[in-house]
């Protein structure tokens, strides 16, 4: 099939492939910029690389003052998941229906923190937060991320609900099993991967956010991000090239994870269909 392209083909291929390389290096450059410095036998954050060490990791992974911000972070991250999860998937199963009066409207409200600037959101919660003494606490937080991240868990699940047979859970109802039985036993085992899905994206939502966290955490609520800000502007630790290093590691790990979920969702659809 080669040989028969044109020679115009041929140059329109050339160019698709070098616009896409180009666009794969501008999207990942900066992102593996910092991974050498992370095991840089250095003091500061510079280039070139002086030698090989893995102590900037050591120090991330036993140091008390780190070892506080990953705590935070996964405390906080599986929270606000699993309450963006149960709330999105709510949301998400009324939306489904079609009789929901104002659906339109409701889903633009829903997926307005992916629109509205982080810093907007952030100052409003403040405002909104700090009378109700929801500021510097866990529970707060835990509140903010998971409205962050329930629009994913939002969209993934209405995915999930696209070609749906309902006639599943009606032929459930009809044999004497309650509502909630119904959705335990037929409804959510079906959207299962969508809702695994919003929920992995919640978590990486939350596991990465520093600018709400700026604008309602307190001391004892600092999480990785908070702690890399604070040490880019107090003390330039290659600790922190360390942490950045275990950001993208968690974020491929989760990527990795939906990817294998979309391809078991495809899968199954398949089977399915036959």
């Amino acid at each position: 099939m080669g040989g028969s392209l044109t020679l115009s083909e041929r140059l329109w291929r050339i160019a698709l492939w070098v616009g896409a390389i180009l666009c794969f290096a501008f999207l990942i450059v900066p992102i593996a910029a910092m991974l050498p410095l992370s095991v840089n036998d250095g003091q500061y954050l510079t280039y070139p690389l002086r030698g090989f060490t893995t102590r900037w990791f050591e120090e991330f992974f036993t140091s008390e003052r780190w070892a506080m911000s990953i705590r935070n972070s996964l405390v906080i991250g599986l929270a606000s998941a699993l309450l963006a999860t149960a709330l999105g998937t709510l949301a998400a199963l009324g939306l489904s229906r079609g009789y929901c009066p104002g659906s339109r409207a409701i889903m633009a409200i829903l997926l307005s923190p992916l629109i509205v600037p982080v810093v907007i959101y952030a100052v409003g919660l403040y405002f909104f937060f700090a009378p109700l003494g929801l500021t510097a606490s866990y529970t707060g937080i835990i509140l903010a991320h998971a409205a962050l991240g329930a629009p994913f868990v939002v969209i993934t699940v209405l995915a999930s609900l696209t070609g749906f047979d309902w006639n599943l859970a009606r032929a459930g109802a009809s044999l004497g099993a309650g509502p909630v039985r119904v959705a335990f036993r037929v409804i959510f085992p079906l959207i299962l991967p969508g809702m695994i899905t919003g929920a992995l994206f919640a978590f990486a939502t939350s596991f990465e956010e520093v600018v709400v966290i700026l604008f309602i955490a307190g001391p004892e609520q600092r999480t990785i991000p908070r702690e890399m800000f604070s040490g880019l502007r107090e003390n330039i630790s290659p600790t922190i090239a360390a942490a950045a290093a275990v950001l993208v590691a968690v974020s491929v790990i989760l990527l990795t994870a939906v990817e294998l979920l979309r391809r078991r969702t495809e899968r199954l659809r398949g089977m399915t269909a036959r």
